[in-house]
């Protein structure tokens, strides 16, 4: 039995055209995701993507409206990338503990590529998720485009995981808080690591975010 190949659904109101559609729209996601992540977000322009894959400008401007909806976008993309690595990562797992002890590892560890999804680095991704973040949430347009179901994704995997914590203890009061805490604060290490190493206790090439993570969790749901 040959394996369908895996898809990352987007939410439609990203896009004007699928850019999983084409090979120019893949070509646009694959070197965005490059070009952001080397001149950083607020000097990235469609200009530059349009010269750098060899193609007006206007045509990335058939795919996206903006360059903030490109960054959503992607951001979106790195979510529904986790969620399904957090659903087939929990879903054979025998007890609660095991379920989230998975959980928070998907959610914490270093990232590595994912050679299902060819036109996508993840590992460039993860980067520009880290430091790019805030310019997708911290933004006028947050309630709106949260009514647009922008950030469902998100959301998704945040109930996900504290449905899992609820399972070991059904008395935790503060399972959402914990998790998007988790999620945010892996990251924020990760930044860290790479920019102002004195104030974080990881190491390049540990897991120690992942097991620091792990440990606050469980103590502090079992101490509850």
């Amino acid at each position: 039995m040959h394996q369908l190949p895996i898809q990352i659904i987007i939410n439609d109101g990203l896009f004007v055209k699928d850019p999983e559609s084409t090979d120019l729209g893949k070509k646009i996601i694959s070197k965005s995701i490059e070009l952001i992540e080397e001149l950083g977000f607020e000097a990235f322009t469609f200009k530059k993507l349009g010269q750098a894959i060899g193609s007006p400008e206007s045509s990335v401007y058939r795919y996206f409206e903006s360059k903030h909806q490109l960054l959503v976008y992607l951001i979106c993309w790195y979510w529904s990338w986790v969620e399904y690595k957090l659903v087939f990562g929990t879903v054979n797992q025998q007890s609660s503990h095991e379920k989230l002890n998975v959980a928070i590892q998907i959610l914490t560890e270093p990232i590595h590529m994912d050679y299902s999804f060819e036109h996508v680095n993840e590992v460039i991704l993860n980067k520009i998720v880290v430091a790019e973040s805030t310019k997708v949430f911290h933004t006028k347009k947050i309630d709106a485009e949260n009514q647009l179901g922008y950030f469902a994704v998100y959301k998704r995997i945040v109930q996900r995981v504290s449905d899992i914590i609820l399972e070991v203890n059904p008395d935790f009061k503060y399972p959402n808080m914990l998790v998007s805490t988790v999620m945010e604060g892996a990251h924020q290490q990760a930044f860290f690591v790479e920019h102002l190493p004195t104030i974080t206790d990881q190491a390049e090439c540990t897991d120690q975010v992942q097991e620091f993570y792990t440990n606050l969790v469980m103590k502090v749901i079992d101490a509850i």
